[in-house]
C-alpha cells in the first residue's frame, strides 16, 4: 500500500505537493483514473481517484475518509537531548514514529555536547516513516529548549517520567511498574550522553517528575529512548 502526504484538501479534491506528485505519477506511473490513499498528517487516510497526473500537482478526488487511521491508545511525548552523531538521533525519531508517538521535544541539558539542533530534517524523517508505517497522523517536533525550560512548562496533569543513570533522594522506579497505573498521557525526559545534571534532575522531581530505570543495562540516549517508547507501546497491545 502506497501512502501519499497531502496539506491541502478542498471541495472534495486534495493536491499533492510537487514532490510527492513526481513520486506519485513519474515513479510510480499513477494516471487519471487510479486509485490513491493520501494523509493529511492529522489521523484521516484519503482513499482518492487521480483526477490530474500532473508530475507536478497531482489532484486527486477524494472517494472515503478513515479518521484515526493507524492511531495509538494513548499520547506520547518524548523529550529527548540530541545526541553528539545526529545519525543515532534521527534513527530514534524514525522507529519511535513506526511504533507510535505524537511529539518528539528536542531538549538541552547541561551536559549535553550538541547545543544547537535544527528540526526541518528530523520533520521529513518523521513524515516518511509515518507514511511507510501507516499511520495518518505525523508527530510534530518542537522547536529546541532547555531540560529545564521543558520541566517548568510541563503539564502536571501528563504522567510525567525522568529516566536518569542514578539514584537520588526518590528512588527510581522501574517504567513498566509506573506504566501499570493506566494513564493515557506520557511525557518522557531522556538525558543526553553525560546525563542529566543532579540540579536538572532535582528540579524534574520536584516539578512531579517520577524518575524511572530501564532496567540494569546502561543505554545509549537513542536506545533509552527507542526502549521507553516501545515499553508505552507494548503496554497498551
Amino acid at each position: 500500500m502506497e501512502v501519499f502526504y497531502s496539506r491541502s484538501f478542498e471541495g472534495g479534491f486534495c493536491t499533492l505537493d510537487l514532490e510527492e506528485s513526481g513520486h506519485c505519477v513519474r515513479v510510480l506511473r499513477h494516471r487519471e483514473g487510479d486509485e490513491i490513499f493520501v494523509i493529511d498528517g492529522e489521523g484521516t487516510l484519503y482513499t482518492c481517484v487521480l483526477t490530474e497526473a500532473s508530475p507536478k500537482a497531482a489532484v486527486a478526488r477524494v472517494v472515503k475518509e478513515e479518521p484515526d487511521w493507524g492511531a495509538h491508545p494513548y499520547w506520547l511525548q518524548m523529550a529527548v537531548c540530541p545526541t553528539k552523531n545526529l545519525d543515532r538521533y534521527e534513527w530514534f525519531a524514525e522507529k519511535a514514529t513506526e511504533l507510535g508517538l505524537d511529539e518528539i521535544v528536542p531538549v538541552i541539558g547541561e551536559h549535553s555536547e550538541r547545543r544547537v539542533f535544527k528540526p526541518e530534517r528530523l520533520r521529513r524523517i518523521l513524515l516518511s516513516a509515518s507514511k511507510q508505517s501507516l499511520k495518518g497522523a505525523i508527530p510534530t517536533v518542537a522547536e529546541p529548549l532547555s531540560v529545564k525550560e521543558f520541566i517548568r512548562a510541563s503539564s502536571p496533569d501528563d504522567l510525567r517520567l525522568i529516566c536518569c543513570c542514578f539514584e537520588g533522594e526518590v528512588p527510581r522506579l522501574s517504567i513498566n511498574d509506573v506504566l501499570a497505573g493506566g494513564q493515557a498521557r506520557i511525557v518522557v525526559l531522556i538525558g543526553p550522553e553525560g546525563d542529566f545534571s543532579r540540579e536538572e534532575a532535582a528540579l524534574a522531581i520536584q516539578a512531579g517528575f517520577i524518575p524511572v530505570h530501564l532496567g540494569p543495562s546502561r543505554l545509549r540516549t537513542e536506545t533509552a529512548a527507542l526502549t521507553a517508547v516501545e515499553a508505552v507501546y507494548l503496554h497498551h497491545i
